[in-house]
């Protein structure tokens, strides 16, 4: 990476300092450097486009003018970014007229910034020229100085030292390009032979495009397996920034900037009708899909399985899991060469939601359709603005016959370099060994290690719900009636909804009054009577509030039953109205049995031998799907006594002392 391009662009929004918030800094520095490289590409052929512009009188002069620039764009105005500097007195209006004469598609893309706004805040605050000044003399940007894979990595440092400083959501924006080489890597390994054919040609499509880094690298991938490979480039940005950036990237590259759209995957989807022989996606890690829920519900509701979330829905905190399915919704169909996915989630969607939950019934899906094939747990603090770990799923929908019912569980943890200098929260890196050894454990498939490999079944899991008997004794004491204060719809007799005043005084006056009657019918009872039968002591209730001539509502009853009852479990069994044993809901309890293994052999081995009277409620019996990737991987390390753990402890101190100390050195350098 070119670190000191992009630490002199860094440091030129130290002129933005008490103009600007820190915040804002971004919105000035990202479009000036867009500006800047555009300018640096067409800089060898800047006087031939002016000429010709003059000479030619046709309409249309696009198809010429980008014939001599040779790019898909080109600048008709006279003006450069340095001669734009010569007059500073005129620097607002000849910097417009400098953008303005870009070819439209430039044009769309730097106004995306809204970067005449931003031109006319500097000039107010004299920091026009300054900045200009600063790009035009000090920073080079032509492709002979700075690659278009170089200047990928220059807008992503930028963006993830101006994400830092506006406290960005964390992996909102792009991934560490050597998490996406081995995403590449894996993604087409199977093809290999495929694409280095003579007219390989593919489409590569990314929901959620940042800066377009899935996208560069799936083209430069391709391109090192076969220079003729021709991949067609597809995507969609919601940030506007990050999507002019993307845009701009592609456009310099002549690869597909047609095709990248900005707005919401989900709610305005700019590539409805097309399928795509790739995917990638880096989705945002834990963000909520509130503002769009509204949309994705009815269409999920609507549409069912026709459309793109008929599988479930996610928690509304994390969106993670549309974006995959919206993926598979673009997915060739099998018969016509089908499709391979990779993406980047963190923990969550291995295993958050219980049996029956939208994640649960998603991750039911993509697994009953034989779509997941493998996922790799990444080394934490890997990438720039989150140090969580991370996995990448690949889905497709044709499998090799060896991994068909199967899925490919890869530990990458200990795959990494750590860094002589942390970039953000990035404290790790993956060198181009660790990229090929990982993709020949995915391409080998073979149990090891790092590597084990399980049927679809085994992350399947029966949800069942185990109920007990109700047991109850029953007696008129003094404590338990005064519970019947505890019960709604005893202390709603004496409430009203008429909106007459006077009837509802009335109302709550009579309900007063039977409200004294059933504590009075009750507290005439004997108290030292301890009822063990529910059904005895309701005809005992029912005789004394008959005598009283009371009449209560089955609700008021059922109430009365409930203060005067306690859980007892030497009383008898209480019965429904068919005769059957009433389960009781604090007994209640859930057990999960893999799905291989037969439920009622489960039930006598494990419960009932405890529980003798227990039964399963089948109507509640739930199946689903979990990973639970860190159990199969784990390693048992034996701690050792605390003399040797207080010496390791008093090592590590000294260690972090030295790393802080050289820390401060490495600065002062």
């Amino acid at each position: 990476m070119n670190t000191k391009t992009s630490d002199f662009i860094w440091k030129i929004a130290d002129l933005l300092r008490g103009d600007y918030k820190q915040s804002e800094y971004g919105d000035v520095i990202l479009p000036f450097t867009v500006l800047c490289r555009l300018d640096s590409v067409l800089k060898d052929t800047h006087d031939a486009v002016v000429a010709e512009n003059k000479r030619i009188r046709y309409k249309n002069k696009a198809p010429f003018l980008t014939a001599i620039s040779k790019h898909k764009f080109y600048n008709v105005s006279e003006f450069t970014f340095e001669s734009l500097t010569s007059d500073s007195g005129l620097i607002r209006d000849n910097l417009i007229d400098y953008i303005k004469g870009f070819s439209e598609n430039a044009r769309t893309i730097l106004e995306s910034f809204d970067i005449y706004a931003q031109i006319d805040r500097l000039d107010k605050a004299n920091l026009l020229f300054l900045v200009m000044q600063k790009f035009a003399s000090d920073v080079d940007l032509s492709p002979k100085a700075v690659s278009n894979n170089e200047m990928g990595y220059i807008f992503e440092d930028l963006i993830r030292r101006f994400s830092e400083i506006s406290n960005e959501t964390a992996g909102e924006h792009f991934t560490p390009r050597e998490v996406i080489r081995l995403m590449v890597s894996i993604l087409f390994d199977p093809d290999m032979k495929h694409i280095c054919e003579p007219f390989f040609m593919a489409k590569l499509y990314d929901p959620a495009a940042g800066t377009g880094g899935m996208l560069s690298a799936g083209i430069e991938k391709a391109a090192e397996l076969n220079e003729n490979a021709l991949i067609e480039v597809y995507g969609q940005e919601l940030n506007e920034k990050t999507y002019a950036i993307c845009k701009s990237d592609t456009m310099i590259k002549g690869k597909g900037y047609e095709n990248i759209h900005l707005g919401n995957s989900f709610t305005d989807d700019a590539l409805k009708r097309e399928k795509f022989h790739y995917m990638l996606c880096n989705p945002p890690f834990g963000v909520e899909w509130k503002k769009y829920e509204a949309f994705i519900r009815d269409e999920a509701e609507e549409k069912g399985d026709r459309g793109r979330f008929g599988a479930g829905l996610p928690r509304i905190s994390d969106g993670a899991f549309l974006f995959l399915q919206h993926m598979i919704s673009k997915m060739l169909p099998a018969d016509e060469g089908g499709s391979r996915i990779g993406i980047v989630f963190n923990g969550s969607p291995l295993f958050t939601g219980d049996a029956g939950s939208g994640e649960s019934e998603i991750r039911r899906w993509i697994i009953e359709q034989d779509m997941l094939e493998s996922i790799i747990a990444l080394p934490d603090q890997l990438f720039y603005n989150t140090g969580i770990l991370t996995y990448v799923w690949i889905v497709t929908n044709r499998k090799s016959g060896v991994r068909k019912q199967k899925i490919q569980l890869i530990d990458g943890t200990s795959f990494f370099e750590r860094m002589k200098k942390p970039l953000g929260e990035k404290r790790k890196l993956l060198t181009e060994q660790h990229i090929d050894d990982l993709t020949k454990i995915y391409g080998a498939f073979l149990p090891g290690e790092h590597c084990q490999i399980f049927d679809n079944d085994d992350f399947a899991y029966w949800k069942i719900t185990m109920e007990r008997p109700l047991r109850l004794n029953f007696k008129v004491s003094a404590e338990r009636i005064a519970r019947l204060w505890e019960q709604k719809p005893f202390t709603n007799l004496a409430t009203s909804r008429r909106r007459d005043e006077k009837a509802a005084a009335e109302e709550i006056k009579a309900g007063e009054r039977l409200q004294q009657d059933i504590l009075q019918a009750l507290s005439a009872m004997d108290s030292t009577v301890l009822y063990k039968n529910r059904e005895e002591f309701i005809c005992v209730l029912k005789d004394t509030l008959e005598s009283a001539k009371i009449a209560v509502k089955p609700n008021v009853q059922k109430a009365i039953l409930a203060a005067l009852a306690e859980q007892d479990e030497t009383a008898d069994i209480c019965l429904d109205k068919d005769g059957n044993p009433e389960p009781d809901p604090d007994l209640r309890d859930t057990e999960q049995i893999p799905v291989k293994q037969d439920i009622e052999e489960y039930i006598r081995r494990e419960v009932l031998p405890y529980v003798p009277d227990a039964w399963e409620d089948v109507s509640k019996r739930k199946k689903g799907y979990e990973i639970p990737f860190t159990r199969y991987f784990y390693h048992y390390e034996e701690v050792g006594d605390a003399e040797s753990t207080l010496r390791d402890i008093e090592t590590l101190g000294k260690k972090i002392q030295e790393d802080i100390a050289a820390l401060f050195e490495d600065r002062r350098d």
